[in-house]
This record gives structure tokens, sequence and C-alpha cells, in this order.
């Protein structure tokens, strides 16, 4: 199934218990669609959500709501059902949004351009946690909530884990030779996987975060801009050429190409609510469902295996806090906007 939006999209999420996906734009415009097996996507909401591009957007509160985050430096909550504002955080950040992500049923974590990431607790109706830890964008966040800690992303070429218990930045690792775009964690812990804009995936082992214990250099020429974990041994990735494909870790290995978006980059990628459906994003204005059953046919029988550089994981990382120097790189600035909302009530009438 194929959506066309009209205009460019950021960010997409699935509704978790309904056919129900959203995507944010470039206009700042929020859109909803409810999807079926053999239906027509229909659209169910257009809103006006911010003044600037609408760059990322999560569901909370078991559906009900759905949060945007914007280069206006606001976040905002969105009654799905009526589309009306329930909440606006107006100086949620000091910088553009970038990404929002679910933690529990009651958090999610944001990061923003100049390499903040906060975390919320919409229970408590506060922001409980603030990491000033990089220097460049958040471009992707990941949690694992056995041990409560907080992975991100960043244009600065670094990996940083802050744990959320302590309130304290943990580690970060050395700064890679590019800029890092996406993260996923696998092998039931063990491994963190990172995207690249050279196309590498850098796998760092757990504790050991200084520097990563493997590259897989064969997948792509082409950043790898999305990440999407299928289960503990095979990750989705999506590429600046449009190509979707399974990948395997560990053995390292390109499974199959399994779609092709377009000739544009693939922005995110996600899940439907039954894992039914994959949904893609790109600069071609639209939102494809793929189903998933028809894309992983066959991939069992199709494994090309690929060589790869590898390290020792027993690097005797040092797992305290570290301050490596900054990198050069192309942040994106934009001004603070005037605060209307305090932070500590922002999520009172969810």
């Amino acid at each position: 199934m194929e959506i066309d939006l009209g205009k460019l999209p950021f960010d997409l999420d699935f509704h978790p218990s309904n056919n129900i996906v959203a995507a944010g734009l470039i206009t700042g415009h929020l859109l909803l669609y409810r999807y079926g097996d053999e239906s027509t996507p229909q659209r169910l909401l257009e809103v006006n959500a911010h003044t600037e591009s609408c760059r990322a957007l999560r569901f909370v509160n078991q559906g009900r709501a759905i949060l945007t985050g914007s280069p206006d430096c606001s976040i905002l909550a969105t009654d799905i059902e009526t589309g009306t504002e329930i909440a606006r955080l107006e100086n949620s950040h000091g910088a553009a949004v970038n990404r929002i992500v679910n933690l529990t049923e009651s958090t999610v974590a944001s990061g923003d351009d100049e390499g903040c990431i906060k975390v919320w607790d919409t229970r408590q109706r506060t922001c409980c946690n603030s990491f000033n830890v990089h220097e460049e964008y958040i471009s992707d966040i990941t949690f694992t909530s056995d041990s409560m800690k907080l992975l991100g992303t960043s244009g600065d070429g670094t990996l940083s884990v802050c744990n959320l218990r302590s309130n304290k930045v943990q580690t970060r690792s050395e700064f890679s030779e590019d800029e890092l775009l996406s993260v996923v964690i696998m092998k039931n812990g063990r491994k963190v996987i990172c995207g690249t804009q050279t196309g590498t995936l850098l796998l760092y082992s757990w504790g050991f975060f200084k520097d990563c214990s493997d590259r897989f250099v064969d997948l792509s020429p082409n950043s790898v801009d999305a990440l999407l974990k299928l289960d503990e041994d095979r990750v989705i990735t999506g590429s600046e050429n449009g190509l979707i494909s399974l990948v395997g870790i560990l053995p390292n290995r390109i499974i199959q190409p399994i779609a092709e978006h377009s000739e544009y980059p693939v922005e995110r990628l996600a899940f439907s609510h039954d894992r039914k459906f994959l949904g893609s994003i790109s600069h071609d204005q639209t939102l494809k469902l793929w189903n998933l059953d028809d894309l992983l046919q066959g991939s069992v029988n199709t494994v090309q295996n690929h060589s790869v550089a590898s390290d020792s994981d027993n690097d005797g990382m040092d797992v305290e806090d570290s301050t490596p120097k900054p990198s050069k790189g192309t942040k994106r600035k934009l001004a603070s906007k005037g605060q209307n909302l305090s932070s500590n009530n922002f999520f009172a009438d969810l």
C-alpha cells in the first residue's frame, strides 16, 4: 500500500493497538490514516501542529494522544480522536527537537539539535532527566528497561549511555570517523548496532563502548539512516539510496534486499502494532506499507556472506564518565522560542 502525503515526511509511528499510522511533514502538519488489508488507506486527521516542520512524533497514553516535536522548539500533545490540542510546551528544548521515542508506558525521551536528551514522565507530569551529552544533533535514541539505560547517537560521531537511575551520563564512545545516524540493541542486550553516514554498521559490545568491536563495511556505500530490529539476530536497514535490506548480525551478512522504497533516502522505518506491516517514509513524499511476511519470504534461503573487520570485545574500556573533544560537523542551529507552559505541568491534561 502507498499513501501520497503530498509533502516531505520526517517521521512516522503506528498506533499501539489499532490499524492507524501517523506521519509528520516538513510543513508542520500531522497526518493520521487508517489502513486495512484490502482497503484503501483513509485519512482520519490533519492537524497544523507546528509553525515549522514536524520532525518527530510518537503515540502515547495507550494511543489516545500523540506527541510531536519541531524546530520551533515545542512539543505538542494532540488528541487523536478530535485533533484538538491537549497541551503545548513552547520551550521544551533550547534547540530544534529532532527525535522523540517511547521508553515505558509513562515515559518518553526527546533529543534536540544541540545534543541534549530529555526524559519526560507523563505520570508525574514533569521532565525528570536532562542530559547535555553531545555537541551535535541527536539522530536516534533507544532504551533498555532492564538496566534503565538510555543510548543516544549523534551527528558528532559518538554513542552515549545515560543512566536513568543515577541521572548521570555513564559513558560516551570515542569519536568515530563520521556521523552516527541510527541505533538498535541486539543479541539479547550484548551488542549495540549503529548506522553511519558512510554506510558502515558499527557494532559495540555492551559495557565496552569506548570503541566499536566490529565494523560491517559491505552493506552500502550510502548512509544508513534507519535501523529497525526484527529479532535478536536480524535488523532491517533503510539507506540513502532507497533500499530496504535484511541484515544478519554476527555473523554479519546481507541476507537480502527486501524492498526499494524509491531512489530517494529512507527517512524512517516502523512496524505496525501486530508486526504485519512494515512502514517506510522517504523523500518521494510517500508512506509505504509493506506486508512483512511477503518481504521476508525466502530470506532464509538467500544468504550472502560478507567479510567483516573484527576487533576484540575485551578492549578494557573504562565505563566511567568521559569527555571527548568535539569533532567538526554540520550542526543545525535554531533559536529558542518563548516559553508559554512550564515543563512541570506539560502533561497535566494527558
